[in-house]
């Protein structure tokens, strides 16, 4: 495989795809996200792609009424998280437009459009929320070189630019300040910022209880192995007082406090990922301290927003559902306020922004073929007010169909899955793709964001296999816990016995069999080919593929100890008994292993191992490194040289006739 492929017919087709998607220098809004809502109209981060094909962040606004839509900010830079005041009348988002990667708080007039910097934090902002009250907003601050999460890319931010000389080494204690998470405010009155989380206390999330104090996810330091037990306390922002009000078993996200901090609101969930939550809704009273499991159900819930001390609003995943409710803390009851197997939001998880007390809500919907746009539910309807549809229904059609799967394991329980068909009859080539965790799920997601490599396969005539094996969400945490300690064990016959369920029914070719995935779907991808000789060819992105050099290399090295309930210090243990390194002798399946040299979660030393291993008992391999990617592949144009060079492995290894 040759290093620059840019001359390609199938880069050339790729990057086609991509520029009807993505509509650079159009001056068109192709992707939004970061969605709040007041009254009329809700602000939102707008994606749009300049002509050079950069893909910039801007505030963008639209009316609920007319469905009216403009850009706020220019930048430079990147302009994101915008949060409208209580009464409506202001707009605080972040941008770095002062110097790249130093995100800080800006606050935009609703109504004249002008923009003011706030003073600066020392740090970075992650993210903002306005006091019930509408006079202080609340901060996030990491400090400049904090690793941000797998799910936001798993790299280190930048750090400070330092007079230093070139041959300095890097040092690493393990202390280094420069990793923690605190809390700050802003006063909108004194126009000061303050810092008050105590010394002690990282922040990983937090949310104003009240508007004198914080619900906060903290541990006693900032490394990224402490948030899987991390615990959520109130912390006053006047002294930094801090006091616990729930230990939980597994791990926290998505806590919401009550305007007058009576209540807080919190999710409970085993979770591979910061920032992927999705689970049992936990509801505490910050008085007597009691602590009540509220009956979703079945919805794994991924939103909490207190639209008053009251209501609760509600958003999560039942299947592949995703369902919208309300809660009323006096009566106890909960109230289903719209659910869909087509129509979702954008983003890891349900996010959804709440107006009113009665549950209506703003979102940005999308599904399979439905392109990214902002919607509102109103007494339980959806309703579209502006698309951003590109217009792309010539290639959408590829996708002939999509088939809700059900089968049974070895062991009788149920597995789901969706099936993306190409046009044209069965048996199909199909590639498995196994999503990452593996406590995450599949729904239905915008084909025309990063999944171009996927129309590419339908286009070709491959379908495309999305199982939810167990240990995904949506179907609570019994369903979720049996992969705690069993990674690469049960869930590895969820996988095949799902490809036997397609080739018995006639829809798989048995012969044309491939797999890949991301992450733990990346793990997955080199463990099959380890375990069982049906596949063809292998796609690994950002695998793990040694438990105890990701353990030990990793910034989530607590993650490999909890998911395999063992220690890399157990001779012949799981450490060692699965990871696919130790088995590559047994595999034939020609692999392409890709990786992003900033990764901190799997690092490119999980793939080049499993590289080395696979050719060392010559096996066909190829290792593709990108030099400014992190977890996954997500910047233009490294998405389209890894879309163009996965498909273009699939079918030199297991070819389909073009459908088209």
């Amino acid at each position: 495989m040759q290093r620059d492929i840019r001359d390609t017919a199938l880069y050339r087709e790729t990057e086609a795809l991509y520029r009807t998607f993505r509509r650079p220098g159009s001056g068109l809004i192709a992707d939004a996200a970061e969605i709040s809502a007041h009254g009329s109209r809700v602000v939102f981060t707008g994606t749009l792609v300049d002509s050079g094909n950069e893909a910039v962040s801007r505030i963008c606004v639209t009316d609920l009424t007319s469905g009216d839509t403009r850009v706020l900010t220019f930048g430079p830079n990147t302009d994101r998280a915008p949060k409208l005041s209580p009464d409506g009348r202001q707009i605080a988002f972040l941008s770095d437009r002062r110097k790249a990667g130093d995100f800080q708080l800006y606050l935009l007039d609703g109504e004249t459009g002008e923009c003011r910097a706030t003073p600066p934090v020392d740090g970075w902002v992650e993210y903002l929320q306005w006091s019930p009250n509408g006079r202080r907003i609340l901060l996030s601050v990491a400090g400049h070189g904090a690793d941000v999460s797998g799910a936001q890319g798993a790299a280190t931010s930048k750090t400070a630019a330092q007079d230093l000389p070139a041959w300095l080494p890097a040092v690493d204690t393990g202390e280094e300040a420069y990793r923690w998470r605190r809390a700050w405010v802003y006063d909108l009155e004194e126009n000061r910022v303050s810092h008050f989380s105590p010394a002690n206390s990282n922040i990983w999330e937090a949310a104003w209880c009240g508007n004198d104090a914080v619900a906060a996810v903290v541990s006693p330091g900032p490394s990224e192995g402490l948030w899987y037990t991390a615990r959520l306390a109130v912390i006053a922002t006047e002294g930094g007082a801090s006091r616990d009000i729930f230990v939980p078993q597994d791990q926290l996200g998505w806590p919401s406090g009550s305007p007058s901090g009576r209540h807080v609101a919190v999710v409970e969930a085993l979770c591979s990922d910061r920032w992927i939550v999705a689970g049992d809704l936990r509801l505490i009273d910050t008085q007597t301290g009691e602590v009540r499991k509220i009956a979703t159900r079945g919805i794994d819930v991924t939103h909490t927003e207190w639209r008053s001390d009251r209501h609760l609003l509600l958003a999560g995943h039942r299947g592949f559902e995703t369902v919208i409710a309300l809660y009323d803390v006096q009566r106890g009851e909960l109230k289903e306020l719209w659910q869909s197997e087509e129509i979702t939001t954008s983003g890891f998880y349900t996010q959804v922004a709440g107006f009113g007390e009665a549950g209506d809500c703003a979102l940005v919907g999308e599904g399979f073929k439905r392109a990214p746009e902002i919607a509102v539910i109103r007494h339980g309807r959806y309703q579209t007010i502006k698309s951003f549809d590109p217009r792309a229904d010539e290639e959408l059609s590829v996708l002939g169909g999509v088939e809700t799967v059900k089968w049974h394991a070895s062991d009788g329980l149920e597995i789901q899955g969706l099936l993306l068909k190409p046009a044209g009859r069965a048996p199909h080539p199909v590639i498995l793709n196994v999503h990452g965790g593996p406590v995450w799920h599949y729904r239905p997601f915008w084909l025309g964001r990063r999944s171009i490599g996927t129309l590419m396969l339908l286009r070709r005539g491959y379908a495309v296999f999305l199982p939810n094996p167990r240990g995904s969400t949506g179907r609570g945490q019994e369903f979720v816990q049996p992969v705690l300690g069993d990674m690469g064990g049960a869930d590895t016959y969820d996988y095949l016995s799902g490809l036997d369920h397609l080739v018995a029914r006639g829809i798989a070719d048995p012969a044309r069999l491939g797999v890949t995935g991301g992450s733990y779907g990346g793990y997955m991808t080199a463990w099959l080919i380890t375990q069982d000789a049906r596949f063809g060819a292998a796609v690994a992105v950002s695998p793990v593929t040694n438990q105890v050099t990701e353990h030990l290399v990793s910034n989530i090295g607590h993650f490999v100890s909890l998911f395999l309930k063992d220690t890399y210090a157990n001779p012949g243990g799981k450490y060692f008994e699965r990871s696919p390194i130790m088995h590559a002798h047994k595999t034939k399946t020609p692999t392409l292993s890709t990786c992003g040299a900033l990764d901190r979660c799997t690092p490119p030393e999980e793939a080049v191992q499993f590289h080395n291993a696979l050719l060392e008992n010559g096996v066909k391999s190829v290792l593709v490194t990108y030099p400014q990617e992190g977890h996954g592949v997500r910047k233009w144009p490294a998405t389209v040289d890894f879309a163009a060079r996965m498909v273009g492995w699939f079918e030199e290894h297991i070819p389909a006739a073009r459908s088209r």
